[in-house]
């Protein structure tokens, strides 16, 4: 009996030892797994699968089958044959595509044929440039053409001479363009607003367009805000997201059906909780599923469709635990394919029971990954604000957490800044890979995030470097209390309204914190104002603009303008900027190492000039990493 328990404790400390912390490398190994759709025949889930090469810079990408019942994944070379082409219409007689079409004459060789040479760009509007492009007079359209026999005849721009972009960009595609069921209608998505009118304004809108009369309706016109991802049910009836106020982007987003083809009905407006993040309809047509933040994790809801009667519509949440719902993919009778991720593993397929709300893992792409790497602890705390609220916080684990010793701490800062901080995988900003370095992890779900009430979320609007900057404090200086923190050696760290945060602190924070990273935060709300391209966010969040004499605006630029701080900044800097950022543009990183620089203070710049607000190339993401690391290794 002795030596059987000798060996089994031996073999659960070879098992122990065989675990390998994570590191930015093997971060750079794991497989990102996509959800592509349900075959025809409702057998199977096709999904891809890109791992990152790093010697190419690139991603290679397969495609695979797994059974929706379970099993082995099957790779095929091709999906064509497996999934519905949504894009050709329901009798089989058109497709519908986007291209871009030139509109308008921005570039000098353009303006003035003699001078092919130039590289002269004219403009004499606003949203000259957006994201991390600049506007070169090009649009998206949405093209209908003639389909027969697999092939697409000449195509119809059905938006012709029209300087609007569907689908909308940046970030539009397919989603934003739709067949209606009966083969005969497009709905799709469009800010019909040019220049400046579209940098200050989030109204896009629903635009129904019959192929046989050539007439475009607008299908949301009385509302102001956001119209969004418009899905039709088999019996016609369209749903969509809706935010209601033009130029706050970060509003209550509901979940709208069109009953009877002619009245909005809002399913969420009665949960204040509820942020819809995406949905689908139901298999039957019937009701919806969706997915929205709730107390720092997304989980999947369901509601029914009531239609014009006055019965309230009754949501139904059908997932719960420290994990995230991050999509749908379909629907089969009781069963619901989605994607799931938690801080200790990216997305993988599962499928959800309906009828006990059971969940089985379907892809397994990373599990022989995930095998030998060290998991870490993931803990809820409810920590108390300044102004008498309860706080969700979450704290992050080093693996093989030990409470005798004492831990360096990081406070991690949020961006959005009305962004859900919740049981989110990230390949750059990775709770796992922070704590697998030693680190102790704080994330509060301060003020300005969803899944907490409205009141909660607007909060952050027109007080930026206000109560949140308490409710920061706040979550380090509860978990600090813990004899494992070492209260030396406490970080703070975050990207874009994080790392205003991040140099906000850095003013404020009266020596509690040794090291900062700031990653394209705000540094200067005057010149951010000067600068970025969504107007909307600022005017509405700053207050206005600078020279505005409301009580809002004066602050935003006076007391909560990090750049108004800095003679107060004593603490070692690391500040990274993207040189194709154009939300927080470059000037806002170099002002910050400027500033730190002559005040002689131990700092860094990590540029990175082909990256916009993100870093999206391999090679890149692990300079960012080393140097993340390698900083706070140095100061911390």
């Amino acid at each position: 009996m002795k030596k059987i328990l000798f060996l089994f404790l031996l073999a659960s400390i070879q098992i122990t030892h065989a675990q390998e912390q994570l590191t930015p490398e093997k971060l750079w190994q794991i497989q990102r797994v996509s959800a592509l759709g349900i075959s025809k025949d409702k057998q199977y889930i096709i999904f891809s699968v890109a791992t990152p090469d790093i010697t190419t810079n690139k991603n290679n990408r397969k495609k695979y089958k797994v059974p929706i019942t379970g099993g082995a994944a099957l790779e095929i070379s091709s999906n064509e044959d497996l999934l519905a082409n949504d894009r050709i219409s329901s009798d089989g007689k058109f497709i519908i595509y986007s291209d871009e079409v030139k509109i308008n004459k921005v570039a000098g060789k353009e303006l003035y044929p003699d001078l092919p040479k130039s590289d002269a760009y004219v403009y004499t509007s606003l949203n000259y440039r957006h994201w991390d492009t600049w506007e070169d007079g090009e649009y998206n359209h949405v093209f209908v053409a003639p389909f027969a026999n697999g092939k697409s005849l000449q195509g119809k721009d059905i938006m012709p001479n029209e300087p609007y972009d569907a689908p909308t960009k940046p970030f539009g595609g397919d989603e934003d363009f739709i067949w209606h069921p009966d083969g005969k209608h497009i709905v799709y998505v469009a800010k019909k607003k040019y220049g400046t009118d579209y940098a200050i304004s989030t109204n896009t809108d629903l635009y129904q367009y019959n192929i046989e009369t050539g007439v475009t309706v607008n299908l949301t016109k009385a509302n102001k805000g956001y119209d969004l991802s418009p899905q039709f049910n088999q019996y016609g009836v369209l749903a969509w997201m809706q935010m209601k106020r033009d130029g706050f982007e970060a509003d209550k987003q509901d979940l709208i059906i069109l009953a009877n083809n002619k009245y909005p009905v809002n399913l969420t407006a009665h949960r204040d909780d509820i942020h819809v993040e995406g949905f689908k309809w139901s298999e039957d047509g019937r009701s919806l599923f969706f997915w929205a933040p709730i107390n720092g994790t997304l989980q999947l809801f369901q509601v029914n469709n009531p239609g014009l009667t006055k019965m309230l519509p009754v949501i139904k949440q059908l997932t719960s635990g420290d994990f995230d719902i991050t999509g749908i993919v379909a629907q089969v009778g009781n069963s619901m394919v989605v994607s799931r991720t938690d801080m200790n593993t990216a997305a993988e397929l599962y499928k959800l029971n309906l009828q006990n709300n059971q969940m089985e893992q379907l892809t397994h792409v990373n599990d022989s990954f995930y095998s030998s790497i060290a998991k870490c602890k993931t803990e809820r705390r409810w920590v108390p604000t300044t102004d008498g609220k309860k706080m969700l916080v979450w704290v992050i684990y080093p693996p093989g957490f030990d409470a005798s010793k004492k831990y360096p701490t990081l406070l991690y800062c949020q961006g959005g800044p009305q962004s859900p901080l919740t049981q989110f995988y990230s390949f750059r900003w990775n709770f796992q890979l922070m704590a697998s370095q030693g680190y102790i992890v704080v994330a509060p779900n301060r003020r300005g995030m969803p899944g907490h009430g409205t009141q909660w979320n607007e909060a952050i609007s027109k007080d930026h470097g206000g109560q949140v900057m308490n409710d920061y404090l706040s979550a380090i200086d509860a978990v600090s209390k813990e004899p494992f923190v070492d209260k030396n050696r406490l970080g703070c760290v975050g990207a874009s309204y994080g790392g205003y945060s991040v140099f906000m602190l850095a003013g404020i924070h009266n020596n509690r914190f040794k090291t900062f990273i700031s990653h394209d935060g705000i540094f200067d709300t005057k010149s951010m104002y000067g600068t970025t391209e969504e107007l909307w966010f600022v005017n509405f969040d700053y207050g206005g603009a600078y020279w505005d004499k409301n009580p809002a605006a004066q602050k935003t630029y006076g007391v909560q303008n990090p750049i108004n701080h800095v003679a107060k900044w004593n603490t070692p800097i690391m500040i990274v900027q993207g040189g194709m950022d154009f939300r927080v543009p470059i000037e806002q990183g170099l002002q910050a190492f400027q500033a730190a620089q002559l005040r002689g203070i131990k700092s860094k710049l990590l540029y990175l000039p082909g990256e916009n607000h993100w870093v999206s190339t391999a090679q890149n993401g692990l300079v960012w990493q080393r140097e993340f690391f390698k900083w706070l290794k140095e100061t911390l």
